[in-house]
């Protein structure tokens, strides 16, 4: 008996229909209304209708932008460099951007008018002074410039020097005799070249004899 009862029950149960809508009355929060309720769920529908509507039309809009885009030549690349320049610009005139600029100048002000840095630049200007007036600093400033001065001195005189070197060799009896034998030799080709040229141009004469094959040298 118990079992059938148990069975008829299960069947009972499982053939009554649930109402989705009174399960979510049951989960709502608490404070509303059955009608506050239906008006917030009927709102919610609305907006999320709106939201699926303007995503398609936003879709369509970035399509025509790219068609656009695409018939002025226009690259992704040009695309970033407006959007970091956009962004860049958009953050210079943020007021997160404008605080933190007028305080780091606000700190950089109090930084240079601290005693602290006053005191620093004053040591380090004390420290600059007395080291350009030593003794050391002028002895190494003035060896310095002697050396220079000795440096110019020494390649001048090896200039000097080489000239005068380059005289005494031209001077030379060694020198002239050279250049002696290079002016004799230089006349000799000079005047075989217009004694063969002369031979070429006059023909020989009526009375003249050919020169012998095998006259002695």
């Amino acid at each position: 008996m118990e079992s059938a009862n148990q069975g008829l029950l299960s069947d009972s149960m499982t053939d009554v229909p649930v109402d989705s809508a009174a399960a979510a009355r049951t989960s709502a929060p608490e404070g509303l209304t059955l009608a506050e309720e239906e008006e917030l769920r009927s709102e919610l529908a609305k907006v999320e209708e709106e939201i699926g509507t303007l995503r398609q039309v936003l879709a369509a809009k970035e399509r025509h932008c790219g068609e656009l885009k695409r018939k002025l030549g226009l690259t992704p690349l040009d695309g970033l460099k407006q959007n970091l320049s956009k962004s860049w610009h958009d953050v210079q005139v943020s007021n997160a951007y404008v605080k933190t600029s007028e305080k780091l100048g606000e700190w950089n002000e109090k930084v240079t008018q601290s005693d602290l840095y006053l005191s620093a630049s004053n040591t380090l200007e004390d420290w600059n002074e007395k080291l350009t007036q030593s003794e050391a600093y002028k002895k190494t400033q003035e060896t310095l410039s002697q050396a220079g001065q000795k440096t110019s001195a020494a390649l001048s005189n090896v200039g000097s020097v080489i000239s005068r070197k380059l005289g005494d060799m031209r001077n030379s009896a060694t020198f002239k005799s050279f250049e002696d034998r290079v002016g004799t030799i230089k006349s000799r080709v000079v005047g075989s070249r217009e004694n063969s040229t002369d031979g070429l141009h006059s023909p020989l004469g009526a009375g003249d004899k050919p020169p012998q094959d095998n006259a002695p040298f």
